[in-house]
């Protein structure tokens, strides 16, 4: 990304004082002494600190409270390191902006539809949600009553304000790890790609076909998750035993074709290489180590609190989406 917003780290370094320092001069909570509040104050000025002015204006709003809805399976939601990552981001961020963040989980249609109601009643200043399949109605009943929404993805199908998402650049870091595979002389390139309910799955999916240009697609489907990863890994190998490389849509995923590939008897990376897409920290210490997408998540989760405060406070920055660059990361595997 560009032009990137100083964090309250930096403020904090500047000052000569702690994160929690910060954040209580910001919000002028807390015992601060003079001295630290005149540092806090001066690095906040000379780097342009923009949180400052949007949680200041925050003040004026009713509960300081904004609400996280994860739209997901129990095990899904604790299986993928992704969550973790992104909702460390968005705490960390929430702190710093000193916003109380309540945490809601929903499965079903009926739990999202009784959602709306019980956030309006908490009256929460704001809504982020993460994990969106295409369609849900959600987002637009939210905005419909009133409520900031900000998407962890790009928006599918969904009647939303449309810039009102961070998302990775999906597609570029899936055409940019095709190519590389293409480039170190792999003949038959195939893919596990994500859900094609998730614009995750479907981006991920596309960047694969654009690198092709012309080869023959060798796809089957996953669910994000390792046992999904075997499953799909397998099915790839039945119907196209002489694939050499596997480009897979998730991290968990690469790690399911690793294993599959080694049930079979195959070597990674010699006869068959594996690349995988997120850089969760168990990538590096899978045998062999992983070669991977990187995407910043902490940081994606961490914008989606700005955005959102954006959106609260009416700043002209809610008018853009935030794209977060990927980069491929060579490792063992390919």
């Amino acid at each position: 990304m560009n032009n990137r917003r100083p964090t309250i780290e930096q403020v904090a370094a500047r000052a000569g004082v702690g994160r929690g320092t910060v954040s209580r001069v910001i919000n002028d909570s807390g015992a601060v002494s003079e001295r630290a509040r005149g540092a806090v104050l001066r690095a906040i000025d000379e780097l342009g600190y923009v949180p400052n002015r949007a949680a200041s204006a925050l003040a004026a709003h009713r509960t300081r409270t904004v609400a996280l809805v994860m739209c997901e399976t129990d095990e899904r939601r604790f299986e993928q390191p992704y969550f973790g990552q992104i909702v460390g981001g968005i705490g960390a961020a929430a702190e710093a902006a000193g916003l109380a963040l309540t945490l809601r989980l929903t499965q079903s249609p009926a739990e999202r539809a009784d959602l709306v109601d019980q956030l309006r009643a908490q009256r929460v200043d704001g809504v982020l949600m993460i994990s969106l399949v295409c369609e849900d109605p959600l987002p637009a009943l939210l905005e419909s009553h009133g409520v900031p929404t900000v998407l962890g993805g790009r928006p599918c199908g969904l009647d939303v304000v449309p810039t009102s998402y961070v998302d990775a650049d999906n597609l570029a870091g899936a055409r940019r790890a095709t190519e590389y595979l293409i480039g170190r002389g792999r003949h038959r390139v195939a893919t596990i790609a994500g859900p094609q309910d998730t614009t995750a799955g479907i981006d991920r999916l596309a960047g694969y076909r654009e690198a092709l240009a012309g080869r023959p697609e060798l796809v089957t489907y996953g669910d994000f998750s390792v046992s999904g990863g075997m499953v799909a890994m397998r099915r790839l190998l039945d119907s196209y035993p002489t694939l050499d490389a596997v480009f897979a849509a998730s991290d968990n995923m690469a790690l399911g074709a690793l294993w599959a590939l080694q049930e079979r008897g195959l070597r990674v990376p010699q006869d068959v290489a594996v690349v995988g897409f997120e850089d969760a920290v168990v990538t590096s210490h899978a045998q062999p180590a992983l070669t991977t997408v990187h995407q910043p998540t902490a940081a994606m989760g961490r914008r989606m609190i700005e955005l959102l405060l954006d959106r609260m406070t009416g700043a002209p920055a809610a008018d853009a989406p935030v794209i977060c660059d990927t980069s491929l990361l060579v490792r063992e595997s390919a």
